[in-house]
């Protein structure tokens, strides 16, 4: 998808005006990931006669997170990897939630760990995260891992799934990042500030924006890379967006919708038809950086599994 990218420098040089993006499929892409990891699960259980496992810990009766963590069990099974669930009730103690985590560092059937988030307000988050070993830290929050992000000619073991995803997709996609200009709106620890890591790493000239940004409209405008992931719904106008522009869109945001039977539909932080018309390449939302989420996480734990001492 090469050709892409000349097509919009093309466009950008000759000052066309208004142009249609191409709708950045990330179902499509994400299908594609699930497919090579399935592949590679082939290949480790072949040569090692057990199958890569990933254990997520579930801690109440958060009804999102356990429709989360049956999407991720669910997809395991889809591609090959071994899926061990532990749910504990809301009232465990973080001691107990501890003592699990350390249980599967040292289970050697195990190579990755997810804790889904959040966990009940009585339980110091960083403290179960941080206790997650490295070798098995699938989502890519340790603070090892997203040290050695963050620096120059390290690289960590594993890269946090949302952000990696995007970068994904604008690789598919055809995007150049040495000496573009890319601008990541938003700093979480989960999407922005990896992302803009990542932007670094591949040579991109980067700008992260945020709440005492001044003039952001005018900021986003300089992006050939926007990525927006703020939490705000349909912040992202099409005055704000360069003509011909990669945006991806990683918000998930519920919009009042009196036709639809839940009352809402999801729409992400750019809006959508506004922004199509400017930009040359854009993530819908659903259907964009959400597929890939889930297959990062395939993907980093068939990548644990193989950096894994064979048993025995």
């Amino acid at each position: 998808m090469a050709e892409h990218g000349q097509h919009i420098l093309a466009l950008q040089q000759c000052g066309t005006g208004t142009v249609t993006a191409t709708i950045i499929d990330g179902t499509a892409i994400a299908a594609k990931v699930r497919a090579e990891v399935a592949a590679g699960t082939v290949v480790y259980s072949a040569q090692r006669g057990s199958r890569p496992g990933l254990a997520t810990v579930l801690v109440g009766e958060n009804p999102a997170s356990q429709t989360y963590v049956a999407a991720k069990q669910k997809a395991c099974a889809e591609v090959g990897i071994q899926s061990f669930g532990h749910h504990l009730k809301a009232e465990a103690t973080e001691a107990e939630v501890l003592a699990l985590v350390q249980r599967l560092n040292a289970d050697a059937a195990v190579h990755g760990i997810l804790v889904q988030l959040p966990l009940p307000d009585h339980i110091n988050e960083e403290r179960i995260l941080n206790a997650v070993s490295i070798e098995k830290d699938v989502d890519g929050f340790h603070p090892v891992n997203i040290g050695r992000l963050g620096m120059k000619g390290r690289e960590p073991l594993f890269v946090p799934c949302t952000p990696d995803g995007s970068m994904r997709l604008l690789q598919e996609y055809g995007a150049t990042f040495a000496g573009a200009h890319a601008v990541v709106l938003g700093r979480s620890n989960i999407v922005g500030l990896p992302a803009a890591m990542l932007l670094l790493k591949r040579d991109a000239t980067l700008t992260v924006c945020h709440s005492r940004t001044k003039d952001l409209p005018a900021v986003c405008r300089q992006a050939d890379i926007l990525i927006a992931a703020v939490g705000r719904t349909e912040m992202v106008k099409g005055d704000w967006v360069k003509p011909g522009a990669y945006v991806i869109d990683v918000g998930i945001n519920r919009k009042p919708d009196p036709t639809r039977k839940s009352g809402y539909r999801l729409v992400g932080d750019v809006d959508y038809d506004e922004v199509r018309e400017v930009a040359g390449f854009i993530t819908p939302v659903p259907g964009g950086v959400g597929p890939m989420t889930i297959a990062q996480l395939l993907s980093n734990t068939l990548r644990g599994a193989n950096a894994s001492a064979p048993a025995g």
